[in-house]
């Protein structure tokens, strides 16, 4: 069963304006030098005025003008064994493990239905989730390098899987021997957290490696929704799901699952096979409710991306994820909602 947890409020306390950003940093799919759970093994758990700042947020304007909008956080419970994981053997550098085990969705009955439907691509060469009419889920650094946002983000395009329609007016699941064609749609605003910007000891953190993307107009389809992450011993069926736009498969629309090997109170370490172009994926839960025929599906995570970190001195990588926290479940839904009404369950 879905475990429900009361949610934190985030409170808007102000907003001012900034100057617009430069959008001068290029697009890294591949992050180097980030703090990952074991570098955050040794961070202080954060206080509540660290929490107000990391949670504060800027918001980008289509037309580049950009505020910060400092919050308060209500409700808050901080986990005191925060950052405590169990440890695993390090593994072996490779982003396929062994067989690659991912599907790529060819069938048109399938690429342009829920759930897969719901996969959207970036125009900056990420992927991403609808989670609302007009809301798309996905990875902070598609966007913003940690010091300035990347090119192509000034004109943000979300692309998503279209119908295309026969000239008899029939329609017809829209694409050509398994490759999708996008319906294009400008992004009219971008809410990234301030403790995306922050760093730790001048490396990047990936805890708040997410952002919320308003899109111009409503696309008028089926959405998921979000949920809080479970504990990887909670995980109801205990594998992980996600679809997204690898780039050694151009065009394709790629679905993938597995169990998550490791993790700390903000990531999950997990072995999906997954190339660049995923990044932003919303990682997803399956659970068949009892009595009911249909499966139910709630976004838990965001797919960071393939990650090099120093461990012990030594080079080692693993794809990430970054958990969707009661904090970060209301972060997200205040961005999609305006207010805190909507999301006091999670």
């Amino acid at each position: 069963t879905w475990h429900l947890k009361k949610i934190p409020q985030i409170v808007r306390e102000r907003t001012f304006s900034l100057d617009s950003p430069k959008f001068e940093a290029k697009t890294k799919l591949e992050l180097n030098s980030v703090c990952g759970i074991e570098c955050q093994r040794k961070l202080p758990v954060p206080s509540l005025s660290d929490l107000k700042s990391l949670l504060s947020y800027e918001t980008v304007f289509e037309n580049g003008t950009r505020t910060l909008t400092e919050v308060n956080v209500l409700g808050a419970v901080p986990d005191p064994a925060a950052n405590t994981t169990t440890r695993r053997p390090l593994r072996r550098k490779r982003q396929i493990y062994g067989t690659d085990s991912r599907f790529s969705i060819y069938d048109k009955k399938f690429m342009t239905n829920f759930p897969f439907n719901t996969a959207v691509k970036i125009s900056t060469g990420c992927s991403g989730i609808l989670v609302s009419p007009k809301h798309v889920l996905t990875a902070a650094h598609c966007l913003h390098n940690g010091k300035d946002y990347v090119k192509g983000s000034k004109r943000l395009r979300v692309g998503l899987m279209k119908t295309k329609s026969r000239g008899n007016g029939r329609k017809r699941k829209g694409t050509s021997d398994g490759v999708p064609s996008f319906q294009w749609t400008r992004v009219k605003s971008t809410h990234i957290p301030k403790g995306w910007f922050k760093g730790v000891s001048g490396d990047i953190a990936l805890d708040y490696d997410y952002a919320v993307l308003e899109l111009k107009r409503p696309h008028k389809r089926k959405y998921m929704e979000l949920g809080i992450s479970p504990t990887i011993k909670m995980m109801p069926g205990s594998m992980i799901h996600f679809s997204g736009f690898d780039n050694d498969r151009s065009g394709q629309l790629v679905y993938r699952f597995c169990s998550i090997s490791d993790e700390s109170n903000d990531l999950f370490y997990q072995y999906c096979d997954a190339e660049p172009g995923s990044t932003g994926s919303g990682i997803y839960l399956r659970l068949k409710e009892p009595n009911k025929k249909k499966w139910k599906r709630k976004i838990i995570a965001v797919y960071s991306g393939h990650q090099w970190v120093d461990i012990n001195g030594e080079q080692q990588d693993y794809n990430v994820a970054v958990r969707i926290t009661p904090l970060k479940y209301a972060q997200i839904c205040f961005w999609i909602h305006g207010n805190d009404e909507n999301c006091t369950q999670g």
